[in-house]
């Protein structure tokens, strides 16, 4: 595949560089995440923002709300998002969506989707559990159906957004006499349905974006299953490929924005001519060009009109090590004063990075689907 820009990517592209730089909002990082209110309006805003723009669901069926563009633009949008330091995208629109309008009925799509691209309504994914992060399979949150509603049981765990959120994704267990995987099916929630209880759980850096939900005697309307009963590991696992796949190219952009700043923060140190420095910096450029690589590789499987499949595993294990890695250095050459303040933000950086090889699929479940993939033996 060439990887150069068409000219109608590239135009999109210029197109695109000019609104992030007359339209992104300022100061939007200076608002502080437990403001729960001020930083929903914040994302809510930016949400309807790209949406009046049109760069929301570009690779979406048009009959749904899309553009029916290809992948590649999908890809330029996240890179150019990254390069402008604008908010992060609403990146659960792209896997959530897919999720209903694959699975969805008519009614569904047309209550749902609408609102989902232009913000209106927010959604959380309730996916993990306390016993049941990596191994989604053993998920124990009981669903029993009561007349035309289900009744909800149990508890989710790492639930990004969900003091944010209007609408759940809730994976729940329909079925114990069956296979784990074959017993699972998939509900849309409200939020404020009695006895949901959202706990947020604050990061190290003071942020409640992601939280416990406490499910006590939910009744969630049985025409809110989407899929049949059982549906809803095949649900989840088309979900978790698009969330791992290659159009999280704004991750890329970030680390060569951290790539630079570490450049520089070598450089002022006067710790360019340090053998051990130049080698761990070596090693953090070679890390993002293999991972820009690989999503470029994902990316090309995608516009020759490949679903993203196992293979996302190898991007998950390659993004948790680039991003892992240039943090520590960057703790590393910051020093004490990473401790003191006076460059705290490599401090934030190691901690944000600790969890990315556990969240989305930890790196031993992943090498896990690759080994399966390779026909290896499981010992």
């Amino acid at each position: 595949m060439d990887y150069r820009d068409t000219p109608e990517e590239a135009a999109f592209r210029q197109s695109l560089r000019g609104w992030l730089a007359n339209n992104t909002i300022k100061g939007w990082k200076d608002i502080p995440e437990d403001d729960i209110p001020r930083y929903k309006a914040m994302r809510k805003q930016w949400q309807r923002m790209l949406y009046d723009a049109g760069y929301l669901a570009l690779t979406w069926p048009v009959e749904y709300g899309g553009r029916g563009q290809s992948p590649t633009y999908e890809a330029i949008l996240n890179e150019e998002v990254g390069r402008a330091s604008a908010p992060p995208l609403p990146g659960m629109i792209n896997y959530l969506g897919r999720a209903i309008f694959t699975y969805g009925t008519h009614e569904q799509k047309l209550r749902f989707l609408p609102t989902l691209l232009n913000g209106d309504v927010q959604w959380c994914q309730g996916f993990s559990e306390p016993s049941a992060g990596s191994d989604l399979a053993s998920l124990r949150t009981r669903a029993v159906l009561d007349g035309d509603h289900y009744v909800v049981n149990g508890q989710k765990m790492w639930t990004s957004g969900a003091i944010y959120a209007d609408w759940c994704l809730l994976l729940v267990r329909t079925n114990t006499e069956v296979p784990k995987h074959k017993g699972i099916s998939c509900l849309l929630m409200p939020m404020d349905s009695p006895g949901v209880t959202a706990r947020p759980i604050y990061l190290h850096s003071g942020s409640p974006e992601t939280a416990e939900v406490f499910l006590d005697d939910v009744r969630v309307p049985a025409e809110n299953r989407i899929g049949a009963e059982g549906d809803g590991w095949r649900l989840a696992m088309t979900t978790v490929s698009f969330e791992r796949g290659a159009a999280d190219v704004g991750f890329i952009a970030n680390l060569g924005h951290q790539l630079e700043a570490l450049k520089r923060e070598i450089n002022e140190r006067g710790l360019a001519d340090d053998v051990a420095i130049r080698r761990r910096l070596a090693q953090a450029y070679v890390d993002t060009r293999v991972l820009t690589a690989n999503v470029a590789r994902q990316l090309s499987m995608r516009v020759s009109g490949r679903d993203p499949g196992p293979e996302g595993s190898v991007g998950k294990l390659l993004w948790s090590r680039a991003a892992q890695g240039m943090a520590q250095l960057g703790l590393d050459v910051a020093g004490a004063d990473a401790l003191t303040g006076r460059e705290s933000e490599w401090l934030s950086d190691y901690f944000t990075t600790r969890p990315t090889s556990v969240y989305g699929g930890s790196s031993q479940i992943q090498k896990n689907i690759l080994a399966r993939m390779l026909d290896m033996p499981r010992e």
